[in-house]
């Protein structure tokens, strides 16, 4: 349950590393309980927020508060009733399983089997492997250990900086498992991706690009707000099909989606039989047209168009 106090609250937060803008003016804030989501691709901003909310990294201007302690004055208190887990892995590579998961337990003052319920559906997976040392693990195997021990201390709240990058999807749809069991323990989760997918498992979700963030809302409000006609297009040459449409009148944006092309324009502006001659005109004899309906990632390249005025940014601050 999503209670409407807040767990993270931030306030127009900016970072620059020289002249790249790493993050530029956010604001927002995540209800405990919630299962919040930072969708964008690598560059975007997601790495350096997730430092700073977890002490490590200072900003340039801007203020946070991680369940009301601020991330400057008070990071000591922060970093007691936290867990995080960075993008890439960052245990020992040479202590084992067990030994990993009993030196994070002792740091923060607690053992394995006083927390183990916790980690149990967790660690589970992995426990037959205790004495196998973590450098030896398989992807899915090290990101089961790496949530084990930012939970073993039993956080309040979860950061969560990419976890199922460079898994395979079955390990990538066991750990949103997870999350959901967590989540329903009451932990405050912030998880960044670059899979537009995973956004649809989250309460809500961020989307971010460079530094900016273009919407905060749950996902099936953005979806359901996508404002254009799509349709799935395919012929024999993907290249030359995404620039010849870009040349069609009327064509709002054009980008390749897996083996076909998803073009959007505005509703009543173009017809199917109108872009399908236009594309026969253009040389594409093996032409299929069909509508489809906008997924997270449609909605992300729309926005990347037309980013959300500062004044609707501002209505999307309080937690839901």
């Amino acid at each position: 349950m999503i209670r409407m106090d807040p767990s993270v609250e931030v306030f127009h937060l900016s970072k620059n590393y020289g002249s790249v803008v790493a993050l530029q003016d956010i604001s927002f804030a995540v209800g405990k309980g919630e299962l919040f989501g930072f969708i964008g691709p690598d560059g975007a901003g997601k790495t350096t927020l997730f430092r700073i909310l977890a002490t490590l990294l200072l900003a340039d201007s801007g203020s946070a508060t991680v369940e009301g302690f601020d991330v400057v004055k008070e990071y000591r208190k922060i970093r007691r009733i936290i867990g995080y887990m960075p993008g890439r892995f960052s245990l020992y590579l040479d202590l084992t399983v067990e030994e990993n998961l009993r030196f994070y337990a002792t740091i923060f003052g607690t053992t394995t089997d006083e927390n183990y319920s916790l980690i149990r559906d967790i660690y589970s997976h992995i426990e037959p492997f205790k004495k196998r040392k973590a450098g030896k693990l398989s992807g899915g195997m090290k990101q089961k250990l790496a949530l084990s021990c930012a939970l073993v201390h039993k956080p309040a709240i979860l950061f969560l900086d990419e976890p199922t990058t460079g898994v395979d999807a079955v390990s990538r749809q066991e750990f949103w498992e997870m999350l959901k069991r967590l989540k329903s323990q009451g932990i405050t989760i912030l998880v960044s991706t670059p899979y537009m997918d995973e956004a649809r498992l989250c309460d809500r979700v961020a989307l971010v690009q460079n530094g900016s963030f273009l919407r905060i809302s749950r996902p099936e409000e953005i979806v359901t707000g996508y404002p254009h006609a799509l349709y799935s297009v395919r012929s024999g040459d993907i290249y030359r099909l995404l620039h010849d449409l870009q040349e069609l009148p009327g064509t709002h944006s054009v980008f390749a989606f897996g083996q076909s092309a998803h073009l959007s324009f505005g509703k009543g502006m173009l017809t199917k039989s109108a872009v399908k001659d236009f594309l026969h005109g253009k040389g594409h004899l093996e032409v299929t047209i069909e509508p489809v309906n906008p997924d997270i990632e449609d909605c992300f390249m729309d926005l990347m168009q037309t980013t959300s005025s500062p004044d609707e940014m501002r209505g999307q601050h309080k937690p839901v």
